[in-house]
């Protein structure tokens, strides 16, 4: 009796709308599936035409390629003797569905649109989409004419449900499917399907992975069965890296496990496992027919075997424990994966980062030198796609990069921009680290354009503004700060378009920007000063966990030269010395710590606390460090100038997506940009709980109070 049936899932680094590439990796997986001993292929969501469209999905250009790449996949001899599991918008009664299209040797045997839609986040699946709000329930699809060439098919099930197999029952969910409290795959479990699938576009964030990883095993822990999980890998266009992680589950544990990050554009994991042992778990614990109200699945009968008639010779795969990232090696391979797509992609030959000394600048540049160690060992372990991208981007059809170091020389540049009031340390620690990552790197004075510009000023108004320590009003300082700091920004885009010119090489520059997150939260940056670029790979990333990855990269890079950056204080240099040394801190200047920015940055987004109710968290979180008032004085300050601020984070350069506190005002953190920064209301609600609270706390009171909550 045949009962061991191999599986495959993959992660595949899909392009929006390059579907000339993507139909090439759809078949490359399906190939790789099928030299597994494979019979049944899944895929991402959204596979054919990249999940990462946005308002193309509005055009019918977009849903027409895409059928046209399905008839290639249905008339490609690779597909056949093998289910494929594909993703694809599809308008059904001119609605328009994320769907998969599951097929076997040139029929469509269902077409399953998502039943769920993503909407949290960075997802607006709404916008594009309509869930299929019919539960077992299937209507007649009648396929284009194109298709129906292929097929000879003239409709096909659309809808909710499952295959049934000669051997075997399959049941689909599609990505948030998974994470709703009523997950198909509870109901489809006590049915009897056996193996459950899960097409994703799931994207990277800190800490998420076992989030994703629990939810998969909790699926089938409860009423076994065998889950396997596709996702998207890469950046398919946008602020998104989409992290891979493909695996298989059978009864609760993991089984196989695809990699995260990596720059492989196919993965395909496969395992073969006993349906015996699915029967077996369920047997004890599985009574649907005596706990639940039933209402049976819709069946498509499906003449094909996944398993062999002699298969006691195929060994199954055993349980393994799943290897998690810390989040100090996340943030040194998920950005660097990014940039490595986005420079590839973008036709440019390499990157330029103002360096300034400090943590985020020296985070950015670790992170493209993460970057040449990955392509590197991708080099090394045959990855000829890697070789070609990398033979492009300098332009050179003969090289092989073998050192990071060397491959970071002729990818980056790093330039230093010194002023008055720049100092030897920050000059110094940016010289030694470029030394130390090889980066081709400049150190130049912007001190002639500064008085350049504000020369013209003068020649206008007859006015010359001085700092604040010589005098100068706070309009004045905050003025003389801009200039220098916007200066920065116009000399780093004309080196990143000339510095190769002059050199007599290829190509330009892509500008790497490097505000992290807390910063961005607050405004605190100068609006198009050198946080203005083209990508940002830290916009997503706290400073605290900078820290932490910097204390990594010495370990793991042997990046000696991070030591005295970790150890500096955070600093802009953009006012006078004293003595020769930093007089101005960031923190000093934002009135608040980091690791405060980072409490505070989660209670905005991710508690979705407004400023009293803010306050009234921080008064329990703060209570052995501040009284209520002093927490007052801080929430208020925030408030003040995160609103004061807003408006910057319209023109913010697009950052790489890792936060889920992030203030990313694209698509992430939708807000208004003109606000009413008193905040009247607000602000004496949290006045008079003040009082209130001190009033109840005053031992000279005599008068009777009751504790009130809010």
């Amino acid at each position: 009796m045949g009962r061991k049936v191999t599986l495959a899932t993959c992660s595949i680094n899909q392009w929006a709308l390059d579907f000339d590439g993507n139909i090439a990796r759809i078949l490359k997986s399906i190939e790789i599936a099928k030299s597994k001993g494979a019979k049944y292929r899944l895929g991402p969501e959204l596979e054919i035409c990249g999940y990462g469209c946005a308002d193309h999905f509005y055009e019918s250009d977009t849903l027409l390629h895409c059928f046209q790449v399905l008839r290639e996949l249905l008339d490609s001899p690779v597909t056949l003797d093998i289910i494929c599991d594909v993703g694809m918008p599809v308008m059904h009664h001119n609605v328009r569905y994320n769907c998969r299209v599951i097929f076997l040797n040139k029929k469509i045997l269902l077409i399953r649109p998502k039943m769920l839609l993503a909407n949290d986040g960075n997802n607006r699946e709404f916008r594009w989409f309509s869930p299929w709000s019919r539960p077992r329930h299937v209507e007649e699809y009648f396929l284009p004419r194109m298709i129906q060439d292929v097929t000879g098919q003239g409709t096909v099930p659309f809808g909710d449900a499952v295959l049934s197999t000669t051997d075997t029952c399959i049941g689909t969910e599609i990505c948030v499917e998974l994470w709703n409290p009523r997950s198909p795959h509870v109901d489809m479990g006590l049915d009897g399907v056996e193996i459950f699938t899960n097409s994703s576009a799931s994207y990277h964030q800190l800490r998420k992975a076992d989030h994703r990883v629990n939810l998969i095993k909790s699926a089938t822990i409860k009423s076994g069965g065998i889950y396997l999980f596709a996702n998207q890998k890469g950046c398919d266009g946008d602020r998104l890296y989409y992290d891979g992680c493909a695996m298989i589950a059978i009864n609760g544990d993991i089984v196989a496990q695809g990699t995260q990050f990596s720059l492989e554009d196919v993965e395909v994991i496969t395992a073969t496992l006993d349906l015996e042992d699915v029967r077996s778990y369920r047997g004890e614990r599985c009574h649907p027919y005596l706990e639940f109200e039933y209402k049976p699945s819709y069946r498509v009968k499906v003449d094909f075997s996944l398993s062999e008639s002699q298969d006691i010779y195929f060994p199954s795969h055993e349980p393994i424990e799943w290897q998690f990232h810390t989040p100090e090696e996340e943030i040194s391979l998920g950005p660097a994966c990014w940039l490595w797509d986005y420079l590839r992609r973008s036709g440019q030959a390499g990157f330029l980062l103002p360096l300034s000394g400090g943590v985020d600048s020296s985070s950015t540049a670790c992170i493209v030198f993460s970057m040449c160690h990955l392509v590197c060992e991708a080099v090394r372990n045959g990855n000829m796609q890697v070789l070609k991208d990398v033979q492009q981007v300098v332009n050179n059809c003969t090289y092989t990069p073998e050192d990071p170091k060397e491959l970071c020389r002729r990818l980056f540049t790093t330039c230093y921009m010194a002023s008055e009031n720049s100092s030897e340390d920050t000059r110094n620690r940016a010289k030694e680290l470029a030394a130390q990552i090889g980066s081709t790197h400049i150190s130049l004075n912007i001190d002639m354009a500064v008085k350049g510009i504000l020369g013209i000023f003068y020649m206008v108004t007859g006015k010359k503004p001085e700092f604040r320590a010589n005098g100068g009003s706070t309009r004045e300082n905050l003025a003389l700060q801009n200039v220098q700091a916007r200066v920065r920004m116009i000399l780093a885009y004309l080196f990143a378009q000339l510095s190769l010119w002059a050199d007599g090489r290829f190509g330009g520059l892509l500008v790497l920007g490097s505000a992290n997150v807390d910063e961005c939260l607050t405004g605190y940056f100068t609006k198009y000063d050198c946080s203005s670029a083209d990508i940002n790979p830290i916009g997503g990333v706290s400073k605290t966990d900078l820290k932490s990855f910097l204390q990594y990269c010495v370990d793991q890079f042997q990046l000696t030269a991070l030591r005295s950056v970790m150890a500096a204080p955070p600093t802009a240099e953009l006012e006078p010395l004293t003595d020769g040394q930093v007089a101005q801190t960031d923190e000093s200047d934002m009135g608040m710590t980091y690791s405060e920015l980072s409490v505070i940055g989660r209670l905005r987004k991710i508690s979705k606390c407004g400023p009293y109710s803010m306050f009234c968290k921080l008064i329990h979180t703060w209570k052995e460090a501040c009284c209520p008032s002093q927490v007052a004085t801080k929430v208020k300050h925030f408030f003040r100038m995160y609103s004061v601020n807003r408006h910057k984070m319209t023109t913010v350069t697009p950052a790489y997506h890792a936060e889920n506190y992030s203030p990313d005002d694209n698509r992430f953190d939708l807000r208004p940009f003109l606000y009413n920064t008193r905040w009247s209301w607000q602000f004496r609600c949290i006045d008079n709980q003040v009082s209130k609270m001190e009033t109840e706390n005053d031992p000279d009171s005599n008068s009777m109070h009751t504790t009130e909550h809010y």
